[in-house]
């Protein structure tokens, strides 16, 4: 029989027990709770130490019971995805061990939330469009390709292709950073995530929030601006995933 251990989702700064439903990851729907020491304790659920599967089910799971947690509590520290600690008496020692690093955090993250803002381009025809007017090369090597369409001008191909890549970059950038001047003033810091595609922003911001209805307004009249030109997708208020994830290693809890 599989050893059980508790299997952590974050840390909050309370000296209550508190249970948050049988939400759990792993399928059983086991009773996520608390476990503390001094004023701070971190939110768990039972599990066998060895049965975590790593599928897009249990992420999901990891993440609902922290946004469960965000209900209640204004400052909420994730704990990486896959943490498991053998005992509650491991997990009280680790908090003492790191008591002050978790308080202090806590603090920095109080009453903050995570917004998230992706935007992608309607029109992909426009955008390439627009980057051969612009650049002079591109321009040129364009036209001498449809001059002679050639195997010759494989080599020109190529050629072309890079500097258009870089020169999409290059406007994805420049977007980017336009959307990102019209919202970092309501934001205490953001972090700029990879894009695919059409996509050319794909942002986190730590807003505060008593600030969140101001993002809200923001993000409206960038939607309403930019409606023929940008899709938008607007996520929030998440846990702060991008700014704080806790990390425990196994050998931490056996000390």
């Amino acid at each position: 029989m599989d050893r059980e251990g508790n299997y952590v989702y974050c840390i909050i700064g309370t000296t209550q027990e508190r249970t948050f439903g049988p939400i759990g990851v792993g399928g059983r729907n086991d009773d996520v709770l608390t476990i503390g020491y001094a004023n701070l304790s971190m939110v768990v659920s039972s599990l066998p130490v060895s049965k975590l599967v790593v599928n897009d089910e249990n992420l999901l799971a990891h993440e609902r019971v922290i946004e469960k947690v965000m209900e209640e509590f204004d400052s909420v520290l994730p704990v990486k995805f896959g943490t498991i600690a053998y005992s509650t008496d491991e997990i009280r020692n680790l908090l003492d061990r790191r008591h002050r690093e978790f308080e202090n955090c806590l603090k920095d993250m109080d009453h903050k939330v995570e917004l998230g803002v992706k935007g992608s381009w309607k029109n992909m025809d426009a955008v390439f469009k627009k980057i051969v007017n612009k650049n002079k090369n591109i321009k040129q090597l364009k036209e001498k390709i449809q001059k002679s369409p050639s195997k010759k001008n494989n080599q020109t191909k190529i050629e072309l292709g890079k500097m258009v890549e870089k020169a999409l970059e290059k406007e994805k950038e420049k977007e980017a950073e336009m959307i990102i001047d019209a919202l970092r003033r309501t934001a205490y810091d953001h972090k700029v995530n990879r894009t695919v595609n059409e996509m050319f922003i794909n942002a986190s911001f730590l807003v505060d929030k008593g600030r969140e209805k101001e993002f809200d307004n923001i993000m409206d009249e960038l939607s309403d601006k930019y409606e023929a030109k940008i899709k938008f997708i607007y996520t929030g208020p998440l846990p702060v995933f991008n700014f704080v994830n806790i990390a425990i290693y196994p050998e931490e809890w056996e000390k």
